[in-house]
């Protein structure tokens, strides 16, 4: 879209009563933003959902009002130059295809990095903002498995599981998308700038705030819509009955998307949100990626090799720790205690490294602590 086009739209943006829902008619009934501005009372009252009060406002505005959002719109567009960043708009063919589905989709994204086809074949990851040392590596299993497919990661790049799932999508060579809940120009949590630039050099980060708006509380529920509406499902990695990730599983719930969680295990010192979500069958219960490509693979087609065509994989990449501990089971099943006597770990290390192993694929645990390979 030209600049002259998103100007006009984000001087639109501004007019006292067009909300989104408003402005998105507006552009729909005239073609173009800056059509508006020349309409009648009378044209205007032919749009849907203007009435004649509000109809009179905006010709209003266009009388001679709009000084304030002229400039409202040129600081913003110099603003996104200076981050090199850009507007993408409903009405651009880059708009991300599924959120075009959902309920009140933002008119107006401001971009840092670009969107690509195959982020309509993208997964959301997220979760608590203080996780478990399960929790984290959960996330990071779970990103590192979609990368390797080649399937983008999106997420909120809050503290927590999210910048975990960011964070092992870029090192395992990823995609993935941070949506975040203030303007491109006030990264919040402020530590994860140095996420943020490495996120734009291969995916992309993405408001619908305008630069400088900060990260209040009520950006965020917002934010969530869009994380779970761009995806063909959202994963859940713990989190409280109550938390922010509870309320995106509820919003990509009404998307009409998939909605998976990962089970915490029982007992903990506060309620499971993810164990719950299971429970009441709101979401479908994932230990591995498998369950995921179960349920998506139909609508990943276009991005996943086909049946016929794969190479063999080499088995995942394992740490020198792993290796030590896969080496240390050799073909027979052995109990905990002497696999942590014959590698020379303590046990609680040994789980740690075994719990990786079995999300990799590499070994099962029986019960009685009772592991083999597979």
């Amino acid at each position: 879209m030209m600049a002259g086009r998103e100007h006009a739209l984000l001087v639109l943006s501004q007019v006292p009563g067009v909300g989104a829902h408003r402005l998105r008619s507006l552009v729909a009934h005239f073609g173009d933003a800056s059509l508006v501005a020349r309409a009648t009372p009378r044209e205007l009252a032919a749009v849907e959902g203007i009435d004649r009060k509000t109809a009179v406002v905006i010709a209003g505005f266009f009388r001679g009002g709009q000084a304030a959002a002229e400039r409202f719109a040129e600081d913003q567009l110099v603003r996104l130059g200076r981050l090199g960043g850009r507007l993408v708009t409903l009405w651009d063919g880059e708009y991300p295809a599924h959120l075009t589905t959902i309920f009140d989709p933002p008119p107006l994204l401001f971009l840092r990095g670009a969107f690509e086809v195959s982020d309509n074949s993208s997964v959301a990851l997220v979760g608590t903002r203080t996780p478990s040392s399960y929790g984290i590596l959960m996330a990071e299993r779970f990103a590192e498995g979609l990368a390797a497919l080649g399937i983008p990661v999106v997420s909120g790049l809050a503290r927590g599981i999210d910048t975990a799932a960011h964070t092992a999508t870029v090192r395992a060579g990823g995609r993935t998308i941070a949506v975040i809940g203030s303007g491109l120009d006030v990264l919040y949590p402020a530590e994860n700038a140095p996420l943020a630039e490495r996120i734009v050099a291969g995916g992309a980060l993405v408001s619908e705030f305008p630069c400088g708006t900060k990260p209040d509380a009520v950006n965020f529920p917002r934010r969530n819509r869009i994380v779970s509406g761009m995806t063909l499902g959202t994963v859940v990695i713990e989190t409280g009955v109550d938390g922010g990730a509870t309320i995106t599983a509820g919003l990509a719930a009404e998307q009409g998307r998939e909605v998976f969680a990962v089970p915490s295990a029982a007992g903990g010192r506060s309620p499971s949100g993810t164990n719950l979500l299971i429970k009441e069958g709101k979401a479908k219960l994932t230990e591995s990626i498998n369950d995921i490509l179960e349920e998506l693979a139909p609508r990943l087609k276009a991005i996943l090799p086909q049946e016929g065509t794969r190479t063999p994989a080499a088995g995942p990449p394992l740490t020198l720790f792993e290796q030590q501990l896969v080496d240390g089971l050799g073909d027979d099943p052995v109990h905990i205690d002497a696999l942590a006597t014959r590698t020379g770990f303590t046990v609680p290390d040994a789980l740690v490294h075994l719990l990786s192993l079995e999300f990799k694929g590499i070994v099962r645990q029986r019960p009685g602590k009772v592991f083999v390979r597979r």
